[in-house]
């Protein structure tokens, strides 16, 4: 009894999360709105077909489709693998060919709470020259980097408008997964100093530009750099649908030839040891 109503309650919410009425649900998920309202009702057990038909018609994520079948009394269908286990092996080599293509500029792919899992050379030389390397072995939470008060956030001159649109783009990801992680997270982002002031302020219009930019200042040195956000297309692994792939580009040819620099200077340092 108690299952049931968690799955009636959850279903609930996923339909109202995403905007559906009961019409528009069951004509998505090609069954009638009877049904379905009897399915929030508690007044009809759903199968496990009908749990996975309506988690895919509201778009529900893999991890939370595992939720909707556990709710209804039915053992997960979607599994989540390690990304080091030898079943992702194809995965993790086509997650290092983006990473290696993107040289001599950083990428890093992270979870879906922003924890750094890979990382190519060309980040590591940008953090380096920011705040120095990272003891190995040290978990990096890209969230809390960029938005807590000392690590990235002294040298990025634009820190509030960035902060502001990445702890925006959180928000949309608590609204969207309803995981107690994902509002976690954007709990501890928001308890930082400078946050609320910084998403109070009004967006970047414009006249700012195409993209909204990074702009970091060591010493006399300025970065100008962009990025760009990419998921694997069709994925069906828990660990693989929350993966972000994300490759920072430069903005101006000062920006891309320091990179190329710092890249050559690694180089001949590591064919002189």
């Amino acid at each position: 009894m108690s299952q049931q109503h968690d799955f009636e309650a959850s279903l609930r919410w996923w339909r109202q999360r995403k905007g559906h009425s009961q019409l528009e649900l069951a004509g998505r998920a090609d069954i009638s709105q009877r049904h379905l309202s009897f399915l929030e009702l508690g007044r009809a057990a759903p199968s496990r077909d009908m749990v996975i038909r309506l988690a895919a018609a509201l778009d529900v994520p893999l991890r939370q489709q595992n939720a909707l079948l556990v709710a209804a009394g039915f053992a997960p269908v979607w599994r989540q693998t390690d990304l080091a286990a030898p079943e992702l092996a194809q995965i993790r080599h086509a997650l290092d060919f983006i990473l290696a293509q993107q040289e001599p500029f950083p990428a890093v792919v992270v979870d879906r709470h922003w924890n750094l899992l890979l990382a190519n050379a060309g980040a590591g030389r940008l953090v380096e020259f920011l705040v120095g390397p990272p003891a190995p072995g040290t978990p990096v939470n890209l969230a809390d980097a960029l938005v807590a008060p000392d690590v990235l956030r002294p040298y990025l001159t634009n820190w509030a408008e960035v902060a502001g649109y990445f702890v925006r783009s959180v928000e949309a990801d608590a609204a969207a997964d309803g995981t107690t992680a994902t509002v976690e997270l954007l709990k501890r982002l928001l308890s930082y100093d400078g946050v609320e002031a910084a998403l109070a302020a009004p967006p970047a219009g414009p006249a700012s530009g195409p993209v909204l930019p990074m702009l970091f200042r060591k010493g006399d040195v300025g970065l100008q750099l962009f990025t760009t956000i990419a998921t694997l297309g069709t994925p069906q692994d828990v660990t693989l649908q929350e993966l972000r792939i994300e490759s920072f580009f430069p903005m101006d040819e000062a920006t891309a030839q320091l990179f190329r620099n710092w890249s050559k200077a690694n180089s001949a340092k590591a064919a002189q040891s």
